[in-house]
């Protein structure tokens, strides 16, 4: 099983449109950039999206993706689910899982496109390439939004989603002891209504004994890349982490 970020980003990415604060124009000299969150999951010639970012046609040609098996929409913001459009004239009846209410959320901007919408609640497992995701309630108002569990072989991987530190009881019971936390955290400090801090995301990890940790969903209030990765575990687009024969690889695409 392969776990790859294809995007780190907050909702404009980084280098942010107009913006010349230090990070914005580190990457405009460095020629890297953070595009829109979506996590891709591969195992067994299947392919699994966790969002659709605005920027996935980018984020599939880059990654050698000719095909998508399924999607699973974390919530309704237009930076998690926008690329799904990219699928227009390409694949159709691709199969996207999500709670029926954000179904119902995201299906009034996709009414152009054929897909088969199934639904699924939060707690119920299910399998997609011979992996089991269970999608879990977090807090990120004022929408309905959830996190992401996979299980395959023994192995856990958890995808938080967008969320404040107000995660339900039952979520944080099946977060608990992840190989891989994959958790969102916007800014290193402040506070936010919708968000996690870098403090507060490690706080989490913590609580939930995750054996390795990666910060995503990073704004350009962080310094440059360079810089950053000196403090924090943050994530970097295509960074993969490869499960299987009882070790976790780390590794980066080009």
């Amino acid at each position: 099983m392969i776990v790859t970020l294809l995007g780190t980003g907050d909702s404009p990415g980084t280098p942010v449109l107009n913006c010349h604060c230090r990070t914005c124009e580190d990457a405009r000299k460095r020629g890297w950039e953070r595009k829109r969150f979506s996590v891709m999951v591969q195992n067994s010639g299947k392919t699994v999206l966790i969002d659709t970012s605005p920027d996935l046609r980018r984020q599939l040609l880059d990654n050698g993706v000719e095909k998508v098996d399924a999607v699973i929409w974390t919530h309704c913001h237009f930076d998690h689910f926008g690329g799904f459009g990219e699928f227009y004239r390409v694949q159709n009846n691709v199969r996207v899982y999500s709670t029926p209410q954000i179904h119902e959320d995201i299906g009034r901007f996709m009414r152009f496109l054929t897909y088969k919408t199934i639904e699924v609640e939060p707690y119920t497992p299910f399998t997609i390439g011979g992996m089991d995701f269970t999608i879990f309630t977090v807090n990120h108002p004022p929408v309905s939004a959830v996190g992401v569990k996979i299980e395959w072989q023994g192995y856990k991987v958890v995808v938080s989603g967008d969320t404040n530190v107000h995660i339900p009881e039952e979520s944080m019971k099946e977060m608990q002891n992840p190989d891989l936390l994959v958790v969102e955290a916007l800014a290193p400090t402040g506070r936010f209504k919708k968000h996690m801090n870098a403090r507060e995301a490690l706080s989490l990890a913590k609580r939930v004994n995750a054996e390795k940790v990666v910060l995503t969903h990073l704004g350009h209030f962080y310094p440059p890349h360079h810089v950053a990765a000196k403090n924090y575990p943050v994530g970097e687009d295509y960074q993969s982490f490869s499960f299987g024969e009882g070790r976790l690889d780390e590794f980066f695409g080009d």
